[in-house]
């Protein structure tokens, strides 16, 4: 993702802080408090309105898959690792969970905002991504389905310029895109060419 990081006022935003009641979380909470966040805090599992956060922060010393109610990987907001223990197993696990930023136990006077703000940054281009690579998916499923249609309109134009130009011709017609073109003659059965028959 290119272009300028959008820095916007955080105030009115929801986090959830997903640690046991410690110290750690009454020094979040006064950080995200004093960029204007609204703060729920829990432990072991996120409640149901977790769903609607616009931050989760999360205990990557002892948390464990279950606490999350979607798929690994595939939180529906940006994520934040408190990490105490540098253990290569709990930072894997913090990575693996769908972190997007980090902050350091204990947690100090500063460096919450830079962590949301790249936590928001890392998610939206994650997810710009994930979109991109979807469409990229749907857009060769297409153009395969163009290539199918050629190959099965040769059979009965006997070449492919004349496929291509059969396909062209069925698109413009119909008012419709070649994928779509393509999609409708495939689901049509194959009428082979018949060698040989009088006119």
């Amino acid at each position: 993702m290119t272009g300028a990081v959008r820095i916007a006022d955080l105030g009115g935003a929801r986090a959830i802080i997903l640690h046991r009641p410690h110290a750690v979380v009454t020094a979040l909470t006064r950080q995200l408090q004093a960029v204007g966040l609204q703060v729920t805090t829990c432990w072991p599992e996120l409640p149901a309105e977790a769903l609607a956060a616009d931050f989760v922060f999360f205990d990557a010393d002892m948390g464990f898959d279950d606490q999350f109610p979607w798929d690994k990987g595939t939180a529906p907001m940006p994520m934040i690792a408190l990490i105490g223990s540098e253990a290569p197993g709990r930072v894997e696990w913090a990575l693996a969970t769908g972190a997007n930023a980090q902050v350091l136990k204990p947690v100090g006077d500063s460096g919450v905002y830079s962590a949301l703000l790249i936590a928001r940054h890392g998610f939206e281009a994650r997810r710009t991504l994930a979109a991109e690579a979807a469409d990229l998916r749907r857009r060769l499923g297409e153009r395969q389905t163009v290539v199918r249609a050629v190959v099965q309109l040769m059979q009965t134009t006997g070449s492919e310029d004349a496929a291509y130009a059969a396909l062209r011709a069925t698109a413009m017609d119909a008012r419709v895109g070649l994928e779509e073109a393509a999609a409708r003659i495939l689901s049509q059965p194959v009428r082979p060419v018949t060698k040989g028959t009088p006119r």
